[in-house]
């Protein structure tokens, strides 16, 4: 079954929540995309990453590929507070071991932080704002 008929669960959680989308461009590489992918997948990814991922109050994160860019959804509370929260990330050591282990593959400053490398993108559309918009024509 291909992606298109399978496409991706999505969660339910017991609090509101909000989502942030971001985007960040892999080195056009082939061998090295196929090991970024690889150090991401359930053998190869550092729980302690996850584990310091979520103690910052994050709920889901998950990254989409395409060619060389990298789309990033992250699912938080309504409450979450990105810059404090993505500030405490940046200074665990594990986390700073993972940057640096990443950024190899990154068209990104290798010194900089995940808040830093990757940008926050702009929403455009949404269905359902859209959807009650169509009573003006």
């Amino acid at each position: 079954m291909n992606q298109k008929e399978k496409g991706y669960p999505s969660v339910i959680y017991n609090v509101p929540t909000k989502r942030y989308y971001q985007t960040l461009d892999l080195k056009n590489d082939p061998d090295l995309i196929a090991e970024y992918k690889k150090r991401h997948s359930k053998e190869h990814f550092w729980p302690e990453v996850g584990e310091g991922i979520r103690s910052i109050g994050i709920l889901n994160m998950e990254i989409f590929l395409i060619g060389t860019r990298l789309f990033m959804v992250v699912e938080t509370p309504l409450d979450f507070e990105w810059d404090s929260a993505f500030a405490k990330l940046a200074k665990m050591p594990i986390q700073e071991k993972w940057e640096e282990y990443m950024s190899i593959f990154q068209e990104a400053d290798p010194s900089a932080s995940s808040a830093e490398k990757w940008q926050m993108m702009e929403q455009i559309f949404s269905l359902p704002e859209s959807c009650l918009l169509r009573n003006r024509f």
